[in-house]
């Protein structure tokens, strides 16, 4: 594969992917509740998948291995997704809950040095920071809309914290134990640890009623095909390949590109400031993406 596939339209794609969750969300959250709503997601996923599996003839992990995918399962998507939907779900602005899961590249670069024992040089700690001071500036318009900390639901801060620490240390976990793990079987494993989780977030804190409306289906089909398939398998792969921390940079461009499809489906306009922020957050992912260990070729 050449490296140039590698290096830019791989994350591009994945970036474009992750940053629809939160217009996925938004369609999706006024018709169902939200483990409701991730537990539908799980098992529709699990369906195109088990296919690909049999088409692909996956290989499955033994049990030592099912138990560490079942434990990023219930981090990357039980934790992270339950904690962003219920906060958003909840009263959390979206730009608010960017803000906070912003934060996991810091978070997992600090992981991965503790746990992986992984060097950061100096100029990818000065791209975090960066990347963080990016992502703030992108966000200072939205969170000068008259929300500040004191109109945040206390309850919300609980979930996305959830999810800023289900994201980041489920990278960590990833990289340390899933890297030799068949993609699709590997992903399924992940889907069913999920889909428990949310079953037991609906069946205890939800009613579970849907009201179904073609904005619903719509909604569920791209979270299920675009994110659930698409864009997790790309996460995988690309944890498999890199650094930890250089894969959790990534996130950083999220808000941005969040920010640019939010002007064109909603009509949110970017001002200076916000587009200045974009870039800052660009510099700061190119520190820290060029200034690591380089992947390994296919």
């Amino acid at each position: 594969m050449p490296p140039i596939y590698y290096s830019f339209f791989v994350p591009t794609l994945f970036v474009w992917l992750w940053s629809t969750g939160f217009i996925g969300a938004k369609y999706g959250l006024p018709y169902a509740e939200p483990f409701t709503l991730l537990l539908m997601r799980m098992l529709l996923t699990l369906l195109p998948l088990a296919v690909l599996a049999l088409v692909m003839k996956s290989r499955w992990p033994g049990w030592r291995g099912a138990g560490h995918l079942v434990v990023t399962g219930l981090l990357v998507q039980g934790a992270y997704l339950g904690g962003v939907f219920y906060a958003i779900d909840q009263g959390m602005p979206s730009g608010v809950v960017s803000l906070i899961v912003g934060l996991q590249p810091l978070v997992t670069a600090l992981a991965a040095v503790l746990i992986l024992g992984e060097a950061v040089a100096g100029r990818q700690w000065l791209g975090l920071v960066m990347g963080l001071a990016g992502v703030a500036l992108v966000l200072l318009e939205k969170l000068g809309d008259g929300v500040d900390g004191a109109s945040v639901p206390p309850r919300t801060l609980v979930w996305a914290g959830l999810a800023l620490i289900g994201i980041s240390l489920g990278t960590v976990y990833q990289k340390r134990f899933g890297t030799g793990v068949d993609l699709i079987s590997g992903t399924m494993i992940q889907y069913l640890a999920a889909a428990a989780f949310f079953a037991l977030g609906a069946f205890t804190l939800e009613t579970r009623e849907i009201q179904w409306s073609l904005q619903f289906g719509l909604a569920m089909g791209w979270l299920v095909f675009g994110l659930s398939v698409s864009a997790i398998l790309i996460l995988m792969w690309l944890i498999r390949r890199g650094a930890a921390s250089q894969v959790a940079s990534l996130f950083y461009l999220v808000p941005p590109v969040t920010a640019l499809e939010a002007f064109f489906l909603f009509d949110e306009r970017l001002g200076p400031v916000a587009i200045a922020g974009g870039l800052v957050a660009v510099a700061g992912v190119a520190l820290v993406v060029t200034g690591g260990p380089r992947p390994s070729k296919c």
